[in-house]
């Protein structure tokens, strides 16, 4: 469970803060004060949290880096991850990110953060960022959330394993135990396809100068870095020979994590696989699922059961439901499944119990399914 306790505040300044924005909700009337206040500055809105971008940086083949200023307080643990939202061409997006470790982010929610985005060819937001990032441009971001963090007390022994844009919530982790002063050892395995993909390249080269610490750069289409190719058995037993009884937290592309997972799973030892993945499930439709019709009960629109996912159905058929992640991360597509089956796309799994909230990015309808959007 992620820590969201933000230290005393000032609760008269808070009180007042509450009044203030009331006097001008009453002035503002029938609009919320926001629309004002946005014309100011937009950071100064009160009901999201925005924050400018101050810092970027596009020195790694294939990824932007880039510092943002909130406006308010965004508390994280590292390897968590925050939604960003932003608008390109005059249509809202939102994505999921892991932040970099910051630690006036991780102990009170103060101070900048930093973001690594890789450039997806198909990516509206990370094209958009790669290519439009700038100092100034002002994005919006959620609440942080997820799972993939470490636990307290923390293992004496730490195997962490990135690949490409995967590299930011392991490297958060890392940073986070170099900053509490962590003796364990760690090794971390990072894989990109050159050296000039490497993100975040000065922070690696400190932490690989710690004693406890060992920095192993994978390269996938180069003959440099310690190790080559992509990731098997065979490169954990020459740099963690001992990884059997030792919990590893992985982030990277889907075969990334397979691979992790199935050299665990040899040794018995898979209960020790940490696994965070920025990928879509890849899915193929079951004839059999394609039947009947998917309604959308608020929406009154029915369509056709292609046995696509119901958030894919609801897109295809006009509506516009909020989403973010497209992949099970962010919780932010919840709808409730009024009736009928729907089929978890990660895994497989059948669920059919009436009034339960689903995911609809990665919940595909088995047969006539109806959904309150």
């Amino acid at each position: 469970m992620i820590a969201r306790h933000l230290p005393p505040v000032d609760h008269a300044r808070t009180f007042a803060r509450k009044v203030l924005v009331s006097a001008l909700g009453t002035l503002s009337s029938p609009h919320h004060p926001d629309r004002y206040l946005e014309l100011v500055d937009p950071l100064l809105a009160t009901s999201v949290t925005r924050a400018r971008i101050t810092h970027v940086d596009r020195n790694a083949s294939g990824s932007v880096t880039f510092t943002v200023s909130p406006a308010r307080p965004v508390r994280f643990e590292p390897g968590s991850h925050v939604p960003l939202s932003i608008t390109v061409d005059g249509v809202r997006h939102t994505r999921t990110y892991s932040p970099a470790y910051a630690p006036g982010a991780v102990r009170d929610g103060s101070g900048p953060i930093v973001f690594t985005v890789g450039l997806h060819p198909d990516g509206i937001v990370s094209r958009h960022l790669y290519e439009h990032a700038q100092p100034g441009l002002v994005v919006e971001l959620g609440e942080p959330a997820g799972d993939f963090v470490l636990p307290t007390p923390r293992s004496e022994r730490l195997i962490l394993i990135g690949g490409g844009s995967g590299i930011t919530p392991v490297l958060s982790m890392l940073e986070g135990l170099a900053a509490e002063g962590h003796t364990g050892a760690v090794t971390f395995l990072y894989y990109a396809r050159t050296p000039a993909h490497v993100p975040r390249r000065e922070a690696l080269d400190a932490l690989a100068a710690l004693p406890n610490v060992e920095v192993v750069l994978v390269y996938t289409r180069s003959g440099d870095g310690a190790l080559q190719g992509r990731f098997d058995a065979a490169h954990l037993q020459a740099v963690a020979p001992w990884f059997a009884d030792t919990p590893v937290y992985v982030c990277g592309p889907a075969g990334l994590v397979s691979r992790v997972r199935d050299v665990y799973a040899r040794d018995g030892a898979e209960n020790l696989v940490h696994v965070e993945e920025f990928t879509p499930p890849t899915y193929t439709v079951d004839p059999d699922d394609a039947t009947g019709t998917v309604s959308f009960a608020s929406s009154g629109v029915v369509a056709d059961n292609t046995g696509v996912t119901v958030l894919e159905h609801a897109e295809n058929a006009g509506l516009t439901p909020e989403h973010g992640c497209r992949m099970g991360i962010c919780h932010s597509c919840t709808a409730v499944r009024l009736s009928g089956c729907t089929r978890d796309v990660r895994t497989g799994e059948l669920d059919s119990e009436p009034g339960t909230r689903i995911q609809i990015c990665i919940n595909a309808p088995v047969g006539d399914v109806a959904v309150d959007l």
